[in-house]
């Protein structure tokens, strides 16, 4: 256990995340009275007395920052304090300076063990003035933003050691880590620069680095020039036959809501028929349609069919490079279903096995076969569709890597146009995240993780697939990632636009989330449909007017600034 003790800040949240990448295994303390911390610096530097025997670790960190005219120095210290007096010092020093090119960002770092200097280093960054603009809440947060990584960097190397840990995202736990690579292109630096500063700011592996800049170069071709009047389109359809145990998405399962699929279906239409308005009166584009879930083939192949009509009806999608829907679970697919999808200019379809082994299947709450998914497949390709995607999940309960290899051969052989390779995340709302303790002993080793994400990605090359987009998600099974791959050619455009999160997303439907996405400003705002299935059914006009309050909201926000 490590007991956590913060002096002049209250970073808990964001320090939380970090230290779960090494242990479960902490707590915070309120007060520094709770042990017996060293008051005096200096007496650490200059005592030699070595204790054998170590007792109990603690860890002390401190953080001022003084904000002085153009200068903020923060720093911050760091005490393992075993028994009495054994243990370390970090010193780092934030200096911030204007120049005529923006802003200079100094930090030293000075960690002691003992009393001897083991390591010195020293980073300069330089940063836009936009950032630091006068308005002081955007100067705190990015005092904020800088004093925690300089947290994370200088107790990396200690967790790291102490846990015998493998972190190859280092102190990075963001979900989008393509994005940064986007944003430092976006600033004029060539991939050298760009390497070189995420090893310094983040300590990421080099192997994670090559995939991240790999995926950002692919994705660049695709969502550049960006364009403010382009957008995506998604609905959501919230039904599935039955829950997956591993499924956080708002899904209202057949037997039981069943009979409200053609009513979901006309407040659709009423919320579409709200928002092309919207994007009538602001000169959008739709560039991108998806249909997404729950399981949008978990309503009759009618009420499918009407819904794809009216909304071809409703907006003007006379431009879109792309249709995309989740067919899904096999068993929601029939012949009708996918000849409705085929009939109605569907581009592009998912179907989702997550694995090809029966046992898993059962395990999971899926009422279908490997049989059944190889069936689907077949028939989808008898009616002649040509881009299809196949989901999987890796480090689903009780699979091991051979079990995985064999998932991936057998996919190999379907020869879908993309592959979604997920791996297993702990979703705070899923059955599995409810119930865990029941599924405890079937959760896979970390070793078993990596040898299963390596055994997906020689298959991919061994196929012909290449990496083009990627996100984290939190409490996922050792901390890795989720890689979308695809043959050339066959990239999801909508996949790479949601994740890089430069194109605004409308969307409509219970558990919608509606992303607008505001360039200049570098601002995303958030307007979400409710999630509960009955409450939607009352209240789809206030999920309208939702919409039309952001968008007036940020036109008096424009006029104010102009």
């Amino acid at each position: 256990m490590i007991n956590i003790l913060l002096l002049g800040h209250d970073y808990k949240y964001e320090l939380s995340e970090f230290f779960r990448l090494f242990s479960s295994e902490f707590s915070y303390l309120d007060s520094s009275e709770d042990f017996d911390v060293i008051k005096d610096i200096n007496k650490v530097l200059l005592e030699k007395e070595k204790y054998d025997e170590l007792v109990e670790l603690f860890v002390e960190k401190s953080l001022y920052i003084k904000n002085e005219n153009n200068r903020i120095n923060i720093a911050d210290k760091i005490k393992n304090v075993i028994d009495k007096i054994e243990g370390d010092l970090l010193i780092n020093l934030l200096c911030r300076e204007s120049t005529d090119e923006g802003i200079i960002l100094r930090t030293r770092t000075i960690i002691y063990s003992g009393y001897e200097i083991i390591f010195d280093n020293q980073i300069e960054e330089l940063i836009n003035e936009k950032k630091f603009a006068k308005n002081f809440k955007k100067i705190d947060n990015n005092i904020k933003t800088v004093s925690k990584r300089i947290i994370q960097r200088s107790i990396f190397d200690y967790l790291y050691n102490k846990f015998d840990a493998n972190v190859p995202w280092g102190i990075l736990t963001g979900i989008r880590p393509v994005k940064i690579i986007h944003s430092l292109l976006d600033k004029g630096m060539n991939e050298y620069e760009i390497s070189e500063f995420m090893k310094k700011e983040y300590l990421i592996s080099d192997e994670k680095l090559d995939l991240t800049i790999n995926i950002a170069r692919r994705e660049r071709k695709f969502i550049y020039p960006l364009s403010k009047d382009k957008i995506s389109l998604y609905v959501s359809i919230p039904f599935c036959p039955t829950r997956c145990l591993y499924c956080s998405f708002p899904s209202h399962p057949l037997g039981k809501f069943g009979d409200l699929r053609g009513q979901y279906v006309n407040a659709l239409i009423k919320e579409a028929v709200g928002l092309n308005k919207l994007i009538e009166m602001q000169g959008k584009e739709i560039e991108t349609l998806y249909i997404g879930g729950g399981t949008p083939t978990a309503l009759e192949y009618k009420d499918l069919e009407t819904l794809i009509k009216a909304l071809f009806e409703i907006f003007d999608l006379s431009n879109i490079k792309e249709f995309t829907v989740e067919a899904g679970r096999p068993d929601s697919i029939t012949f009708d279903k996918l000849k409705v999808l085929k009939d109605n200019n569907v581009t592009r379809i998912s179907i989702n096995p997550q694995t090809m082994n029966d046992s898993t299947l059962k395990l999971i709450g899926r009422n279908h076969t490997v049989d059944d998914i190889k069936k689907c497949f077949t028939m989808a390709r008898e009616l002649k569709f040509d881009n299809i995607n196949m989901d999987l999940i890796l480090g689903l309960p009780g699979e091991t890597p051979e079990m995985v290899k064999h998932t991936m051969d057998e996919i190999l052989k379907l020869n879908p146009e993309s592959i979604t390779v997920h791996t297993l995340a702990l979703k705070r709302a899923s059955d599995l995240k409810i119930n865990v303790d029941n599924y405890k002993d079937e959760f896979t080793s970390y070793q078993n993780m990596i040898k299963m994400l390596e055994i997906s990605k020689q298959s991919m090359n061994y196929g012909g697939y290449n990496p083009y987009y990627m996100y984290r998600q939190k409490h996922m099974l050792g901390n890795l990632e989720n890689i979308g791959y695809s043959k050339e050619g066959y990239e999801c455009l909508y996949n790479m636009q949601i994740m890089e999160e430069k194109q605004s997303n409308y969307a409509i439907g219970a558990g919608a989330v509606s992303k607008f996405v505001y360039i200049d400003e570098n601002r995303i705002e958030r307007v979400d449909d409710v999630k509960n299935l009955e409450i939607y059914l009352e209240r789809v006009d206030e999920m309208i007017d939702k919409k039309v309050r952001e968008v007036e909201k940020n036109a008096n926000r424009s006029s104010k600034g102009d």
